[in-house]
């Protein structure tokens, strides 16, 4: 209805920030993709059933009244806590870095379903990867072999710095890996968030923060922007691979984004 001082929508929670002695601010992103802040009255009071219905990577149906500074959560209903009651560490640590990112990524005043879609599946095969229980599409299990299957630390990473890269590829930030960006060397072995992707020894040379890639990272670094994540899911890969492909990822984001990201940092160095 025209006017009408209540909507309702779903939305992802991803951050919460303590507001006076039993109020919060959620930080949501909607399902059209737009960055919702609103004052969640009384969820820090004991027993308290909004608190429970809106912990950090919570979907929910939310009914908000706008505010004039902030909207007001009048109702949460829990669609699905993909982290659990109880997230371990590692899944925790890497769901924190997935909400950071998410929240740079999106605006109030700015629609994009996309980033909606696309956190709410990557925080879904993070549960699963955290569970060693992947999220699988059952050709490519059979393609991959049971030995794909080892999951951990290692592809959380994985799929975090998945997520970056295909989020920021969506908004515009988009690395280039087929060949060095400056003089078109098909054989680069060097990466660069400040110009933009690969570049080879020479052209590197003249660029300060450039980070040494082999093929094996370079074939990695491709694969994330066009590898879905039940693919990557299910990925064999080592732990170091993992955490070096994590770091890159840090980097490009912290680059465009210009922000430092603590979550991702924490991350990195768990």
């Amino acid at each position: 209805m025209a006017g009408s001082r209540t909507y309702r929508t779903k939305a992802i929670v991803l951050d919460k920030t303590k507001l006076k002695e039993t109020d919060l601010i959620l930080t949501l992103v909607g399902e059209s993709g737009r960055q919702i802040r609103a004052v969640a009255k009384g969820a820090r009071k004991p027993g308290s059933r909004l608190a429970a219905r809106c912990e950090l990577c919570c979907e929910v149906d939310v009914l908000l009244a706008h505010g004039r500074n902030l909207d007001i959560v009048s109702q949460a209903d829990l669609i699905a806590a993909p982290l659990g009651a109880q997230p371990s560490y590692e899944l925790l640590t890497a769901a924190s870095a997935v909400a950071e990112v998410a929240e740079k990524c999106t605006y109030e005043d700015a629609e994009d379903p996309f980033v909606y879609a696309i956190t709410r599946a990557v925080l879904a095969h993070l549960a699963a990867a955290g569970a060693d229980t992947p999220v699988e599409d059952p050709a490519h299990l059979a393609a991959a072999g049971a030995d794909a299957l080892s999951q951990g630390p290692a592809h959380l990473d994985l799929l975090v710095a998945a997520y970056i890269f295909k989020l920021l590829s969506h908004v515009g930030y988009r690395p280039d890996y087929s060949a060095c960006i400056a003089c078109g060397d098909p054989s680069p072995g060097y990466f660069s968030a400040q110009a933009g992707g690969l570049l080879c020894a020479s052209c590197a040379s003249g660029v300060p923060g450039c980070e040494p890639v082999d093929a094996n990272l370079a074939r990695w670094l491709e694969g994330l922007v066009s590898m879905r994540f039940s693919e990557l899911a299910i990925a064999p890969i080592d732990s170091h691979t993992a955490a070096h492909v994590l770091g890159l990822a840090h980097l490009w984001a912290a680059t465009h984004l210009e922000c430092r990201l603590r979550a991702l940092e924490f991350l990195l160095g768990r």
